[in-house]
């Protein structure tokens, strides 16, 4: 009755697991020893060069990179890079990092971070506000890659390949005739996983979403047999989920409803919509000049061939006209 989905790190692994851990503890005859109060749960995985459902962004896409490449021109994310320069200036001078950028920085305060939740030490250029600038700069950064501009087709690239995924699953869910035994499918990944997802439902607070945060899909059958999807967010382990809802239709929004609001950012071919339209053409020119190449190499080869079977060939008789013997 459920199903679990990872990706091939050990930190989203071992999340699976302990998450696993807490929402089944074995009862009765599951009990292989008393002093354990574990039940083993599989979760499954793929190596990571073949994952195409949760770790973003997905690549190799050019059509995302050109977007990226748009977004970089942009006028909010040319502001923000003249705004923080000399704070990342700064900030590579201390690290030593050569190249600190708004793409970048993120790794700069995830290290902090993880010293400070560690109870380490911090530099001592390291102060709240210098924190607190950091972290702006890592949402930002965030935000650029699947928003800022572009964010629907952006979403076809990124996001609504995850999305197409549920999308299906809740479909599958609501088709009583399927038998569907499945109650829970649970996905185990990163913040950009969230990030991706969320912004392609337009639901993104611009906030990367802290460590154990989890998107929730609800799938209800109501009195009058129709399905509807309700979504919340867990950011916070103090208080319940924030309910979520999707623009243009209220937090019980009918599956059918869901699924019409969703769909612009959905891919239908996702590889067909990664290519860039000049780079398809000029491939096909390139293909097409590499056959009519093929060919005139070919006819230079059998002239050749024709005009040396020609001059090898040894001269042969032939008649020589005698007019003294024509005119008698």
């Amino acid at each position: 009755q459920i199903f679990i989905r990872s990706t091939d790190c050990d930190r989203t692994l071992m999340s699976a697991e302990a998450n696993l851990a807490g929402l089944y503890p074995p009862e009765g005859q599951q009990m292989f020893n008393p002093n354990i109060s574990w039940q083993p749960i599989p979760v499954h995985t793929v190596p990571e060069f073949e994952e195409r459902l949760l770790k973003f962004p997905l690549t190799p896409c050019p059509r995302y990179e050109q977007l990226q490449n748009e977004t970089r021109h942009s006028a909010e994310y040319i502001n923000k890079t003249k705004e923080s320069w000399h704070f990342l200036q700064m900030v590579a001078n201390e690290t030593g990092i050569r190249d600190v950028s708004l793409e970048s920085v993120w790794s700069v305060y995830d290290t902090l971070f993880c010293e400070q939740a560690h109870k380490m030490d911090l530099p001592v250029w390291v102060t709240p506000d210098v924190m607190t600038q950091l972290k702006q700069l890592k949402d930002f950064g965030f935000e650029f890659l699947f928003g800022i501009h572009s964010r629907v087709e952006k979403a076809r690239l990124q996001g609504g390949v995850l999305l197409d995924h549920i999308r299906k699953n809740l479909t599958k869910a609501a088709n009583v005739s399927a038998h569907q035994n499945l109650k829970l499918l649970a996905y185990s990944a990163h913040d950009t996983t969230l990030v991706a997802l969320q912004m392609a439902l337009d639901v993104y607070n611009k906030i990367q979403a802290p460590y154990a945060s989890c998107h929730l899909f609800e799938l209800y059958q109501e009195d009058d047999g129709n399905f509807s999807v309700e979504m919340f967010f867990r950011n916070e382990s103090g208080r319940e989920p924030f309910p979520l809802t999707i623009p243009g239709c209220q937090h019980k929004c009918p599956l059918q409803r869901f699924l019409e609001l969703t769909d612009p950012v959905v891919p239908q071919d996702w590889e067909q919509e990664c290519q860039v339209a000049s780079s398809i053409h000029d491939t096909e020119l390139f293909v097409g000049l590499a056959v009519c190449g093929s060919i005139l190499l070919l006819l230079i080869i059998l002239l050749l061939t024709v005009l040396l079977r020609i001059q090898s060939q040894p001269p042969g008789y032939r008649h020589v006209s005698n007019e003294g013997e024509e005119q008698a």
